[in-house]
């Protein structure tokens, strides 16, 4: 029997931003991946209600209905997927609960520290 694959993602800031994101950085290429994202976050009751195609960046958004409240997962054609839910960081962290407890996610630690903005730099 063959491993399941590991989608590695990360849990941090939005650079110079104090709202939090999942940051999926391995194995978005994999047809599975929105059925194994959203199979992982089932209790939630995610449901899409809108899809946007920009075109401009490669990039697909789409808004997801959930439990938790509305969130929104961006694709891109450069293999990386990201959770973004605005104010709503508690339907962040719980996501990421979720995902962390499922055997096909890994989660990437990170130092915060790396998305903040750097004063002076340059100077």
């Amino acid at each position: 029997m063959s491993k399941p694959i590991k989608y590695k993602y990360r849990f941090r800031p939005g650079f110079e931003s104090n709202y939090l994101l999942l940051e999926f950085i391995s194995n978005v290429e994999n047809e599975n991946f929105g059925t194994d994202l959203f199979d992982a976050i089932r209790v939630t009751n995610p449901k899409i209600v809108g899809k946007q195609d920009l075109w401009m960046n490669d990039e697909f958004i789409y808004t997801i209905n959930s439990d938790l409240g509305k969130f929104i997962l961006s694709k891109d054609v450069w293999d990386l997927a990201f959770i973004m839910a605005g104010e709503n960081q508690s339907c962040i962290r719980q996501l990421n609960d979720l995902l962390s407890n499922d055997y096909r996610f890994e989660k990437v630690e990170v130092d915060f520290n790396n998305f903040k903005l750097i004063e002076n730099a340059g100077s």
